[in-house]
Protein backbone atom coordinates (compact mmCIF):
# COMPACT_ATOMS: atom_id res chain seq x y z
CA UNK A 1 0.00 0.00 0.00
CA UNK A 2 1.45 3.55 -0.93
CA UNK A 3 2.24 5.97 1.33
CA UNK A 4 -0.93 8.44 0.59
CA UNK A 5 -3.17 5.52 1.53
CA UNK A 6 -2.52 5.58 5.08
CA UNK A 7 -5.38 7.13 5.71
CA UNK A 8 -8.41 5.71 3.38
CA UNK A 9 -10.25 2.14 4.13
CA UNK A 10 -7.24 -0.26 3.89
CA UNK A 11 -5.61 1.42 6.74
CA UNK A 12 -8.76 1.13 9.08
CA UNK A 13 -8.22 -2.88 8.44
CA UNK A 14 -5.60 -5.44 10.01
CA UNK A 15 -3.71 -3.64 12.57
CA UNK A 16 -2.87 -0.18 10.99
CA UNK A 17 -5.32 1.83 13.13
CA UNK A 18 -3.76 0.08 16.18
CA UNK A 19 -0.29 1.40 15.16
CA UNK A 20 -1.25 4.32 14.38
CA UNK A 21 -2.70 4.53 17.83
CA UNK A 22 -0.02 3.18 19.55
CA UNK A 23 2.99 5.78 18.12
CA UNK A 24 1.04 8.82 17.88
CA UNK A 25 0.02 7.86 21.73
CA UNK A 26 3.31 7.45 22.75
CA UNK A 27 4.86 10.32 21.17
CA UNK A 28 2.16 12.63 22.49
CA UNK A 29 2.54 10.78 25.51
CA UNK A 30 6.22 11.81 25.84
CA UNK A 31 6.03 15.48 24.23
CA UNK A 32 3.25 16.40 27.36
CA UNK A 33 6.35 14.31 29.44
CA UNK A 34 8.78 17.24 28.04
CA UNK A 35 6.06 19.84 28.80
CA UNK A 36 5.43 18.51 32.48
CA UNK A 37 8.79 18.02 33.81
CA UNK A 38 9.15 21.87 34.38
CA UNK A 39 6.26 21.44 36.30
CA UNK A 40 7.21 18.83 38.12
CA UNK A 41 10.73 19.79 38.88
CA UNK A 42 9.99 23.42 39.72
CA UNK A 43 10.52 23.55 43.53
CA UNK A 44 14.21 22.15 42.65
CA UNK A 45 14.69 24.90 39.89
CA UNK A 46 13.07 28.00 41.72
CA UNK A 47 15.71 27.30 44.55
CA UNK A 48 18.78 26.64 42.51
CA UNK A 49 17.86 29.84 40.36
CA UNK A 50 16.26 31.70 42.71
CA UNK A 51 12.77 32.26 41.15
CA UNK A 52 10.04 34.28 42.49
CA UNK A 53 6.61 32.44 42.25
CA UNK A 54 5.80 35.13 39.36
CA UNK A 55 8.97 33.90 37.33
CA UNK A 56 7.95 30.20 37.85
CA UNK A 57 4.70 31.07 36.02
CA UNK A 58 6.34 33.08 33.28
CA UNK A 59 8.20 29.92 32.19
CA UNK A 60 4.62 28.34 31.90
CA UNK A 61 3.11 31.26 30.31
CA UNK A 62 6.25 31.88 28.07
CA UNK A 63 5.42 28.25 26.34
CA UNK A 64 2.02 28.49 26.96
CA UNK A 65 2.59 31.65 24.30
CA UNK A 66 4.38 29.72 21.78
CA UNK A 67 2.26 26.43 21.96
CA UNK A 68 -0.46 28.38 20.97
CA UNK A 69 0.95 30.44 17.73
CA UNK A 70 2.51 26.63 16.38
CA UNK A 71 -1.01 24.96 17.23
CA UNK A 72 -2.93 27.14 14.87
CA UNK A 73 -0.33 28.25 12.50
CA UNK A 74 1.28 25.09 11.44
CA UNK A 75 -1.67 23.11 11.75
CA UNK A 76 -3.24 25.82 9.06
CA UNK A 77 -0.15 25.17 6.92
CA UNK A 78 -0.34 21.20 7.30
CA UNK A 79 -4.33 21.45 6.12
CA UNK A 80 -3.63 23.90 3.16
CA UNK A 81 -0.30 21.79 1.67
CA UNK A 82 -2.67 18.35 2.96
CA UNK A 83 0.45 16.96 4.18
CA UNK A 84 0.72 15.71 7.90
CA UNK A 85 4.00 12.98 8.46
CA UNK A 86 6.53 16.19 7.95
CA UNK A 87 5.44 18.29 10.23
CA UNK A 88 4.94 15.65 13.02
CA UNK A 89 8.41 14.40 12.53
CA UNK A 90 9.98 18.03 13.04
CA UNK A 91 8.37 18.88 16.02
CA UNK A 92 9.24 15.44 17.76
CA UNK A 93 13.01 16.34 17.14
CA UNK A 94 12.62 19.52 18.14
CA UNK A 95 11.37 19.74 21.24
CA UNK A 96 13.40 16.86 22.30
CA UNK A 97 16.49 19.01 21.55
CA UNK A 98 14.61 21.89 23.76
CA UNK A 99 14.46 19.51 26.90
CA UNK A 100 18.53 18.53 26.46
CA UNK A 101 18.65 22.31 26.52
CA UNK A 102 16.14 23.69 29.56
CA UNK A 103 18.68 21.26 31.39
CA UNK A 104 21.62 23.75 30.48
CA UNK A 105 20.25 26.61 31.49
CA UNK A 106 21.34 28.75 33.88
CA UNK A 107 19.01 31.92 34.52
CA UNK A 108 15.46 32.70 34.20
CA UNK A 109 15.89 34.44 30.46
CA UNK A 110 17.49 31.54 29.32
CA UNK A 111 15.70 28.71 30.68
CA UNK A 112 12.09 30.71 29.61
CA UNK A 113 14.01 30.57 26.05
CA UNK A 114 14.13 27.14 25.94
CA UNK A 115 10.63 26.69 26.90
CA UNK A 116 9.64 28.87 24.37
CA UNK A 117 10.97 27.12 21.45
CA UNK A 118 9.44 24.08 22.83
CA UNK A 119 6.16 25.58 23.27
CA UNK A 120 6.50 26.24 19.33
CA UNK A 121 7.33 23.00 18.58
CA UNK A 122 4.96 21.05 20.70
CA UNK A 123 1.95 23.32 20.17
CA UNK A 124 0.75 21.98 16.52
CA UNK A 125 1.85 18.63 17.41
CA UNK A 126 -1.72 16.99 19.13
CA UNK A 127 -3.84 18.57 16.19
CA UNK A 128 -1.56 17.02 13.58
CA UNK A 129 -1.59 14.00 15.35
CA UNK A 130 -5.48 13.89 15.87
CA UNK A 131 -5.67 14.55 12.43
CA UNK A 132 -3.91 11.58 11.55
CA UNK A 133 -5.72 9.77 13.95
CA UNK A 134 -9.10 10.68 12.91
CA UNK A 135 -7.82 9.34 9.26
CA UNK A 136 -7.07 6.36 10.55
CA UNK A 137 -10.01 5.37 13.13
CA UNK A 138 -13.51 3.77 12.33
CA UNK A 139 -16.17 6.62 12.96
CA UNK A 140 -17.76 4.59 15.88
CA UNK A 141 -14.16 4.69 17.60
CA UNK A 142 -12.95 8.55 16.76
CA UNK A 143 -13.72 9.34 20.15
CA UNK A 144 -12.40 6.62 22.10
CA UNK A 145 -8.92 6.95 19.99
CA UNK A 146 -8.71 11.05 20.37
CA UNK A 147 -9.33 10.07 24.42
CA UNK A 148 -6.83 7.29 24.42
CA UNK A 149 -4.17 9.43 22.85
CA UNK A 150 -4.79 12.76 24.56
CA UNK A 151 -5.38 11.61 27.97
CA UNK A 152 -4.35 7.85 28.27
CA UNK A 153 -0.92 8.41 26.77
CA UNK A 154 -0.61 12.03 27.55
CA UNK A 155 -1.56 11.40 31.29
CA UNK A 156 0.25 8.22 32.08
CA UNK A 157 3.52 8.97 30.69
CA UNK A 158 3.24 13.14 31.07
CA UNK A 159 1.53 13.28 34.27
CA UNK A 160 1.97 10.17 35.99
CA UNK A 161 5.62 8.43 34.82
CA UNK A 162 6.87 11.78 34.67
CA UNK A 163 6.67 13.27 38.21
CA UNK A 164 7.76 9.81 39.59
CA UNK A 165 10.65 9.41 37.14
CA UNK A 166 12.10 13.17 36.99
CA UNK A 167 11.60 14.19 40.46
CA UNK A 168 13.90 10.76 41.76
CA UNK A 169 16.16 11.86 39.20
CA UNK A 170 16.51 15.27 40.54
CA UNK A 171 16.76 14.21 44.29
CA UNK A 172 19.32 11.61 43.40
CA UNK A 173 21.71 13.52 41.15
CA UNK A 174 20.29 17.35 39.82
CA UNK A 175 17.29 18.69 38.04
CA UNK A 176 19.13 19.16 35.33
CA UNK A 177 20.06 15.63 34.79
CA UNK A 178 16.21 15.07 34.48
CA UNK A 179 16.18 17.12 31.44
CA UNK A 180 18.57 15.37 29.92
CA UNK A 181 16.81 12.18 29.98
CA UNK A 182 13.08 13.66 29.20
CA UNK A 183 14.70 14.26 25.94
CA UNK A 184 15.37 10.60 24.88
CA UNK A 185 12.23 9.47 23.77
CA UNK A 186 11.50 11.78 21.48
CA UNK A 187 13.84 11.02 18.89
CA UNK A 188 13.25 7.53 19.44
CA UNK A 189 9.63 7.73 18.33
CA UNK A 190 10.46 10.22 15.61
CA UNK A 191 12.37 7.31 13.60
CA UNK A 192 9.72 4.55 14.81
CA UNK A 193 6.94 7.07 13.04
CA UNK A 194 9.05 7.82 9.94
CA UNK A 195 9.43 3.56 9.41
CA UNK A 196 5.78 2.74 10.61
CA UNK A 197 3.31 5.27 9.68
CA UNK A 198 2.02 6.35 6.34
CA UNK A 199 1.11 9.88 5.22
CA UNK A 200 -2.87 9.77 5.24
CA UNK A 201 -4.98 10.31 2.46
CA UNK A 202 -5.31 14.14 1.16
CA UNK A 203 -8.65 15.10 1.01
CA UNK A 204 -10.03 15.32 -2.48
CA UNK A 205 -9.74 18.66 -4.12
CA UNK A 206 -13.71 19.15 -4.34
CA UNK A 207 -13.67 18.66 -0.39
CA UNK A 208 -10.71 20.70 -0.20
CA UNK A 209 -12.43 23.50 -1.90
CA UNK A 210 -16.00 23.18 -0.42
CA UNK A 211 -14.39 23.21 3.37
CA UNK A 212 -14.87 26.22 5.61
CA UNK A 213 -11.90 29.08 5.32
CA UNK A 214 -9.50 28.65 7.23
CA UNK A 215 -9.35 32.19 8.91
CA UNK A 216 -9.88 32.04 12.67
CA UNK A 217 -12.84 35.21 12.13
CA UNK A 218 -14.44 32.74 9.80
CA UNK A 219 -14.24 29.06 12.09
CA UNK A 220 -15.37 31.22 14.89
CA UNK A 221 -18.95 32.35 13.24
CA UNK A 222 -19.85 28.41 14.11
CA UNK A 223 -21.09 27.70 17.27
CA UNK A 224 -19.43 25.38 18.34
CA UNK A 225 -15.70 26.50 17.27
CA UNK A 226 -16.65 29.50 19.75
CA UNK A 227 -18.28 27.71 22.64
CA UNK A 228 -15.16 25.21 22.66
CA UNK A 229 -12.31 27.67 22.58
CA UNK A 230 -14.55 29.56 25.48
CA UNK A 231 -14.01 26.16 26.99
CA UNK A 232 -10.66 25.71 26.30
CA UNK A 233 -9.67 29.49 28.02
CA UNK A 234 -11.46 28.20 31.38
CA UNK A 235 -9.79 24.61 30.99
CA UNK A 236 -6.33 25.12 30.08
CA UNK A 237 -6.53 27.77 33.10
CA UNK A 238 -7.38 25.82 35.38
CA UNK A 239 -5.09 23.20 34.76
CA UNK A 240 -1.96 24.80 34.28
CA UNK A 241 -2.63 27.06 37.16
CA UNK A 242 -3.21 23.82 38.66
CA UNK A 243 -0.44 21.97 37.82
CA UNK A 244 2.07 24.56 38.81
CA UNK A 245 0.93 26.01 41.97
CA UNK A 246 -0.94 22.21 43.57
CA UNK A 247 2.82 20.93 43.38
CA UNK A 248 3.92 24.42 45.09
CA UNK A 249 1.23 23.97 47.64
CA UNK A 250 1.84 20.56 48.27
CA UNK A 251 5.19 21.16 49.59
CA UNK A 252 4.48 24.71 50.69
CA UNK A 253 1.06 25.20 53.44
CA UNK A 254 0.43 21.48 53.71
CA UNK A 255 4.24 20.47 54.23
CA UNK A 256 4.62 17.38 52.37
CA UNK A 257 8.14 16.03 51.95
CA UNK A 258 9.16 16.12 47.81
CA UNK A 259 8.99 12.41 47.58
CA UNK A 260 5.19 12.38 49.25
CA UNK A 261 4.19 14.66 46.63
CA UNK A 262 5.84 12.89 43.79
CA UNK A 263 3.67 9.66 44.93
CA UNK A 264 0.68 11.84 45.18
CA UNK A 265 1.26 13.78 41.86
CA UNK A 266 2.02 9.81 40.63
CA UNK A 267 -0.84 8.69 41.67
CA UNK A 268 -3.59 11.46 40.32
CA UNK A 269 -1.42 10.98 36.93
CA UNK A 270 -2.96 8.14 36.05
CA UNK A 271 -6.39 9.65 36.38
CA UNK A 272 -6.35 11.58 33.03
CA UNK A 273 -5.64 8.49 31.83
CA UNK A 274 -8.85 6.72 33.37
CA UNK A 275 -10.84 9.92 32.54
CA UNK A 276 -10.16 9.98 28.84
CA UNK A 277 -11.24 6.81 28.56
CA UNK A 278 -14.28 7.25 30.02
CA UNK A 279 -15.21 10.51 28.86
CA UNK A 280 -14.62 9.83 25.15
CA UNK A 281 -16.32 6.72 25.10
CA UNK A 282 -19.48 7.92 26.63
CA UNK A 283 -19.18 10.62 24.45
CA UNK A 284 -19.29 8.07 21.56
CA UNK A 285 -22.26 6.15 23.12
CA UNK A 286 -24.65 9.07 24.51
CA UNK A 287 -23.28 12.50 22.79
CA UNK A 288 -20.70 14.51 23.25
CA UNK A 289 -22.52 17.39 25.42
CA UNK A 290 -23.15 15.44 28.28
CA UNK A 291 -20.18 13.99 29.84
CA UNK A 292 -18.31 17.34 28.33
CA UNK A 293 -20.42 19.22 30.77
CA UNK A 294 -20.42 16.89 33.79
CA UNK A 295 -16.41 16.24 34.02
CA UNK A 296 -15.42 20.01 33.25
CA UNK A 297 -17.76 20.52 36.94
CA UNK A 298 -15.43 17.89 38.29
CA UNK A 299 -12.05 19.33 37.50
CA UNK A 300 -12.88 22.01 40.58
CA UNK A 301 -12.73 18.98 43.16
CA UNK A 302 -8.83 18.77 43.28
CA UNK A 303 -7.74 22.30 44.79
CA UNK A 304 -11.27 22.61 46.53
CA UNK A 305 -9.74 19.37 48.59
CA UNK A 306 -6.36 20.87 48.94
CA UNK A 307 -7.33 24.09 50.30
CA UNK A 308 -10.04 22.21 53.00
CA UNK A 309 -9.63 18.62 53.03
CA UNK A 310 -8.00 18.27 56.28
CA UNK A 311 -7.72 14.13 56.40
CA UNK A 312 -5.41 11.51 55.31
CA UNK A 313 -2.87 11.93 52.32
CA UNK A 314 -4.63 8.92 51.22
CA UNK A 315 -7.89 10.43 51.03
CA UNK A 316 -6.59 13.65 50.02
CA UNK A 317 -5.07 11.52 46.81
CA UNK A 318 -7.98 10.13 46.13
CA UNK A 319 -9.92 13.05 45.96
CA UNK A 320 -7.81 14.64 43.36
CA UNK A 321 -7.91 11.55 41.62
CA UNK A 322 -11.47 11.48 41.07
CA UNK A 323 -11.08 15.35 40.61
CA UNK A 324 -8.87 15.06 37.43
CA UNK A 325 -10.93 12.47 35.37
CA UNK A 326 -12.05 15.53 34.52
CA UNK A 327 -9.13 16.04 31.75
CA UNK A 328 -10.84 13.71 29.88
CA UNK A 329 -12.89 16.26 28.60
CA UNK A 330 -9.59 17.84 26.62
CA UNK A 331 -9.78 15.81 23.56
CA UNK A 332 -13.83 16.23 23.11
CA UNK A 333 -13.45 20.51 23.29
CA UNK A 334 -10.17 20.44 21.50
CA UNK A 335 -10.25 17.80 18.72
CA UNK A 336 -13.49 15.77 18.44
CA UNK A 337 -15.74 18.06 18.31
CA UNK A 338 -14.29 20.88 16.42
CA UNK A 339 -13.27 18.19 13.93
CA UNK A 340 -16.62 16.96 13.91
CA UNK A 341 -17.69 20.43 13.02
CA UNK A 342 -15.68 21.58 10.63
CA UNK A 343 -15.02 18.50 8.88
CA UNK A 344 -11.55 16.25 8.29
CA UNK A 345 -10.53 19.20 5.51
CA UNK A 346 -10.25 21.82 8.15
CA UNK A 347 -9.01 19.10 11.28
CA UNK A 348 -6.06 19.94 11.96
CA UNK A 349 -6.61 24.16 11.79
CA UNK A 350 -10.44 23.84 13.60
CA UNK A 351 -8.22 22.37 16.39
CA UNK A 352 -5.32 23.89 16.54
CA UNK A 353 -7.29 27.43 16.56
CA UNK A 354 -9.20 26.14 19.90
CA UNK A 355 -5.84 25.06 21.64
CA UNK A 356 -4.45 28.45 20.55
CA UNK A 357 -7.45 30.28 21.89
CA UNK A 358 -6.68 28.15 25.25
CA UNK A 359 -3.47 28.44 25.70
CA UNK A 360 -3.12 32.17 24.70
CA UNK A 361 -5.53 33.00 27.34
CA UNK A 362 -5.89 30.59 30.30
CA UNK A 363 -2.14 29.42 29.18
CA UNK A 364 -0.45 32.43 28.98
CA UNK A 365 -1.79 34.54 31.56
CA UNK A 366 -3.02 32.45 34.02
CA UNK A 367 0.11 31.37 35.59
CA UNK A 368 1.86 34.73 36.26
CA UNK A 369 -1.41 35.99 37.36
CA UNK A 370 -1.15 33.20 40.10
CA UNK A 371 2.14 33.59 40.34
CA UNK A 372 1.72 37.57 41.34
CA UNK A 373 -1.23 36.63 43.42
CA UNK A 374 0.94 34.29 45.19
CA UNK A 375 3.61 36.33 45.98
CA UNK A 376 1.33 38.87 47.30
CA UNK A 377 -1.19 37.01 48.94
CA UNK A 378 -0.22 33.35 49.70
CA UNK A 379 -0.17 30.01 47.59
CA UNK A 380 -4.00 29.38 48.55
CA UNK A 381 -4.72 31.76 45.88
CA UNK A 382 -3.99 30.61 42.78
CA UNK A 383 -6.10 27.02 43.92
CA UNK A 384 -9.76 29.62 43.77
CA UNK A 385 -8.77 30.98 40.92
CA UNK A 386 -8.23 27.48 39.76
CA UNK A 387 -11.87 26.52 40.98
CA UNK A 388 -13.50 29.45 39.86
CA UNK A 389 -12.10 28.42 36.05
CA UNK A 390 -13.31 24.90 36.18
CA UNK A 391 -16.83 26.06 37.24
CA UNK A 392 -16.55 28.28 34.58
CA UNK A 393 -16.07 25.88 31.92
CA UNK A 394 -18.41 23.51 32.89
CA UNK A 395 -21.15 26.37 32.92
CA UNK A 396 -19.82 27.52 28.87
CA UNK A 397 -20.05 23.67 27.64
CA UNK A 398 -23.88 24.12 28.01
CA UNK A 399 -23.51 25.92 24.85
CA UNK A 400 -22.09 22.94 22.97
CA UNK A 401 -24.16 21.71 20.23
CA UNK A 402 -24.10 18.08 19.82
CA UNK A 403 -21.88 16.34 16.70
CA UNK A 404 -21.80 12.64 17.38
CA UNK A 405 -22.65 11.04 13.60
CA UNK A 406 -24.59 8.08 15.18
CA UNK A 407 -26.38 10.51 17.86
CA UNK A 408 -27.57 13.12 14.87
CA UNK A 409 -28.69 10.18 12.88
CA UNK A 410 -30.04 8.63 15.85
CA UNK A 411 -32.51 11.74 16.58
CA UNK A 412 -33.09 12.05 12.85
CA UNK A 413 -34.33 9.05 11.96
CA UNK A 414 -36.55 9.71 15.83
CA UNK A 415 -38.28 12.76 14.08
CA UNK A 416 -38.93 11.09 10.86
CA UNK A 417 -43.17 10.21 10.65
CA UNK A 418 -43.50 6.68 11.25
Amino acid sequence: MTGNQGGGAGARTGGYELRVLLLLGLAYGFAYFDRMAMTFLSPQVQRDLALSNEEVGWLGSGLSATWALGAYFVGRWSDSIGRRKPFLLGALVLFSFCSVLSGLSWSFGTLLATRIVMGAAEGPFLPICLAILVAASAESRRGLNAGIVQNAFGSILGTALAPFVLIRIAEAFDWRVAFFVSGIPGLILALLIWRFIREPERVPADEREAAPSLTPWAMLRERNIWVCSLISCFAVGTVVIGSIFMQLYIEGPLGYDPVTRANIMTAVGFCPALGGVLVTWLSDKVGRKGPLIAFAFLMALAPAALLWFDGPVVVLTALMFLSWMGLGTFPLFMGVIPAETLGRARAATAMGLVVAVGELTGGVFGPPIAGRLADWFGLAVPLYVQIGLALAAGVTAFGVTETNPRILARRQAAALPA
